[in-house]
């Protein structure tokens, strides 16, 4: 069975992006190699939120409730989950370390 990832990216300053996808490995490649100019713009490529469904059309609906919601309430969403706003996909090994944000944005 597929499953979908709702998930919420941030930058460092922690302005963030909400999105869906059926492979959050590939799409989170994808943010970080530029596929979307505003996470591009921004170096918004910090996992620090999914939540997962095996239903498309709930994946849908989850991202759609998401995204009309105040910033406040996003914020207090992702802190319910990770309160430091550490970069999930370290953790969870998603990415080559090459390619993790702490390593690509660190000064």
């Amino acid at each position: 069975m597929r499953t979908y990832a709702v998930y919420i990216l941030a930058s460092r300053s922690r302005r963030i992006y909400v999105g869906v996808t059926g492979n959050l490995t590939s799409r989170l490649l994808a943010h970080r190699n530029g596929c979307s100019a505003f996470t591009a713009k921004y170096l918004i490529n910090r996992l620090v939120f999914v939540e997962t469904t095996t239903d498309v059309r709930a994946a849908i609906r989850r991202e759609k409730q998401i995204k009309g919601w105040t910033r406040a309430k996003k914020v207090a969403l992702i802190e319910s989950m990770n309160p430091t706003w550490e970069d999930l996909s370290v953790a969870w090994n998603l990415l080559p370390a090459s390619l993790s944000s702490s390593t690509s944005l660190s000064s």
